[in-house]
C-alpha cells in the first residue's frame, strides 16, 4: 500500500497557558513551548509514516530552518520527500498556537506566504491512496489524473474555492462542521439529528462521493446504510492542536487497511480524541498499538 498527501506543511510553536492572555499584560509560561511540523496533509502523512504505511508527501516549504526541520522530522519518521520542495527565497508557513491547557482549546495564528506554492513538476509513481488537504491544487490534480484508479480523499476544513474543486475529484470527503454548515447555509443542532441529515443530503446532492462530517469533541456522520452518528470518546483535554488532522490520518489509515465504515470512524475518533490529552499536533500522535488497545478496550466495555 502506497499512499500520497498532497497539501500544506508548516511548523507550529504552542505556547501553553493556563488561561487566554489579556491585551497588554505579560503573561509567564509555566510549561515550556513545543515546536513541532504541523498541517493537515503533513500530519496525515506523518501520521501514516509512523503506524507503518509506506507514506510520500508533496507540498512546499522554504529554505529555511523550519523548513529544514520540517525534512528532518519526516526523514525520520518514515515519510519520502522526493514530492517535497525545498523553494529558495521564500520563508515556511509557520503558525504561533495560544494552547489553552484549562480548556483544552487553542488560537493558531497563521504566516503563509502567498508564494508558498509548488513549482509545477510531474508525477513518477503510482499510489493506492491520494490524500489531499486542498492546497497544492495543480499538484493535487496531476496525481489524481495520474492515478485514476486511486482511493482518494480530502480533508474538507475550510470552505475555499480550491477544496470545493477538488472535492468534486475524490472518492471521500471528510469535512468538518464549519465546512459542511458554510457549505449548505443550516446549521446543526445536537438536539435535532434532522439537521444533520438534512446538511448530509445537501451535501449528497452537490458531491458524488462518500461523506462523512466531523463534529469535533461530538463524534462524525455519515450515511453507511443507514444514517449513523458515532460519538467520539470522553477524555480530559490539554490541546486541541492537529486533532483533525490525526483524526484524518487515522480516517486514511483504515480505508488503506479495508476496515469497515463503522470500525473506521471509530478508530479515527479515538486516535483525534487521545491527541487532545497531549500538548503539540505531531506530539499527540498516538502509535497504532495504543489506538487499538483503546478500541478493543471500549468494544469490551
Amino acid at each position: 500500500m502506497k499512499i500520497l498527501c498532497i497539501g500544506n506543511a508548516a511548523y507550529d510553536v504552542t505556547v501553553p497557558i493556563d488561561h487566554f492572555p489579556i491585551e497588554n499584560k505579560k503573561v509567564r509560561l509555566k510549561e515550556s513551548r513545543v515546536e513541532c511540523g504541523g498541517g493537515s496533509a503533513s500530519n496525515c502523512a506523518y501520521l501514516l509514516a509512523k503506524w507503518g504505511v509506506e507514506t510520500y508527501f508533496g507540498g512546499v516549504v522554504g529554505d529555511d530552518y523550519y523548513g529544514s526541520k520540517i525534512i528532518e522530522e519526516f526523514e525520520k519518521i518514515g515519510v519520502n520527500t522526493k514530492y517535497l520542495e525545498k523553494k529558495p527565497g521564500i520563508m515556511t508557513t509557520s503558525s504561533v498556537i495560544i494552547a489553552n491547557t484549562t480548556s483544552g482549546t487553542r488560537t493558531i495564528m497563521t504566516n503563509k506566504n502567498k508564494d508558498v506554492v509548488m513549482s509545477k513538476r510531474k508525477i513518477e509513481d503510482d499510489f493506492d491512496i491520494i490524500f489531499l488537504d486542498g492546497y497544492e491544487r495543480e499538484f493535487a490534480i496531476e496525481a489524481i489524473k495520474h492515478n485514476p484508479k486511486a482511493i482518494k480523499i480530502i480533508d474538507a476544513g475550510s470552505l475555499r474555492e480550491n477544496t470545493v474543486e477538488l472535492a468534486h475529484m475524490v472518492d471521500y470527503i471528510v469535512c468538518s462542521k464549519d465546512f459542511a454548515e458554510e457549505y449548505t447555509k443550516k446549521k446543526v443542532d445536537y438536539n435535532d439529528t434532522k439537521t444533520l441529515i438534512e446538511i448530509y443530503e445537501e451535501l449528497k446532492k452537490e458531491f458524488d462521493s462518500k461523506i462523512v462530517i466531523t463534529l469535533e469533541d461530538k463524534g462524525c456522520f455519515t450515511y453507511d446504510n443507514g444514517y449513523i452518528l458515532v460519538p467520539s470518546i470522553k477524555v480530559e483535554a490539554v490541546d486541541s492542536t492537529g486533532a483533525g488532522d490525526i483524526y484524518h490520518g487515522a480516517f486514511t489509515y483504515c480505508l488503506a487497511n479495508n476496515y469497515d465504515m463503522v470500525t473506521t470512524m471509530k478508530m479515527s475518533n479515538i486516535a483525534g480524541a487521545l491527541s487532545v490529552t497531549r500538548l503539540g499536533g505531531r506530539f499527540s500522535i498516538f502509535s497504532l498499538e495504543e489506538v487499538k488497545a483503546k478500541y478493543d478496550e471500549l468494544a469490551l466495555s
